[in-house]
């Protein structure tokens, strides 16, 4: 009977630098070893290759997620130890619990920022103790935007997020053009609840400042309920 020797097959210089990076950024904080990629190697190659899109998306939703902790850790570190976070293909979830709604806006602002970023969707809890009232109200108004602009045939809707705290309604995201940014601030503006409206909206093409945690000064939309009280108060 002839024996039989098997040999262990080591994994491919190549294979392993790509296993190595993928490894690190979609670990953060990396706790990649060499010996860890050797491996695993095989594994996390097979698993990038394995989703739609295969390795080069897996390679930028892991520079995706890379870039929003480095955002948020340098921003607020109570952010970034609350806040948990998936990408795929571009599309970002995040879900946790933060203390106070200002939290969850920056938290969403700050990702949006990221390179490669197509949307974001947000699924944070806030436990800033102002009630169920003032929350569902938000939450109502919140939801009647989110359906107006769906269903306008003007807007791509999936390019933005929306967040109602206190009545000021945030518009987050990337309009096509001015026409868009314009019709979307228009159906925030006439919702019902809506104070007034603040836009971090980028157009699409412009280079966002993907390494600054502040932001510029945004675009303030005062609803047209609120001026025609302002109106009358000033008369």
């Amino acid at each position: 009977m002839n024996n039989r020797i098997l040999q262990h097959r080591r994994p491919k210089p190549a294979n392993i630098l790509l296993a190595a990076l993928i490894c690190i950024l979609m670990t953060v904080p990396a706790g990649c070893t060499p010996t860890t990629v050797a491996l695993t190697g095989g594994t996390t190659l097979g698993v990038a290759a394995a989703r739609e899109g295969g390795l080069k998306v897996a390679g930028n939703d892991a520079a995706i997620r890379l870039q929003i902790h480095d955002l948020w850790f340098k921003h607020d570190f109570d952010m970034y130890r609350k806040l948990s976070m998936t990408v795929r293909e571009g599309r970002v979830l995040i879900t946790g619990t933060v203390p106070d709604p200002d939290m969850r806006v920056d938290a969403v602002r700050l990702a949006w920022l990221a390179d490669g970023v197509r949307e974001v969707i947000n699924e944070v809890n806030v436990d800033d103790g102002r009630g169920f009232r003032g929350y569902v109200g938000d939450s109502m108004t919140t939801a009647n935007i989110r359906t107006r602009m769906t269903f306008s045939p003007d807007i791509q809707s999936i390019n933005y997020t929306v967040d109602t705290v206190g009545g000021v309604v945030y518009l987050m995201g990337v309009a096509q053009d001015e026409q868009e940014l314009e019709r979307a601030i228009e159906v925030a503006r006439n919702a019902r609840g809506v104070e007034n409206v603040v836009s971090y909206v980028r157009l699409r093409g412009e280079q966002p400042p993907a390494l600054m945690a502040q932001p510029d000064k945004p675009r303030e939309f005062t609803s047209p309920a609120r001026a025609e009280i302002e109106e009358t108060q000033i008369h």
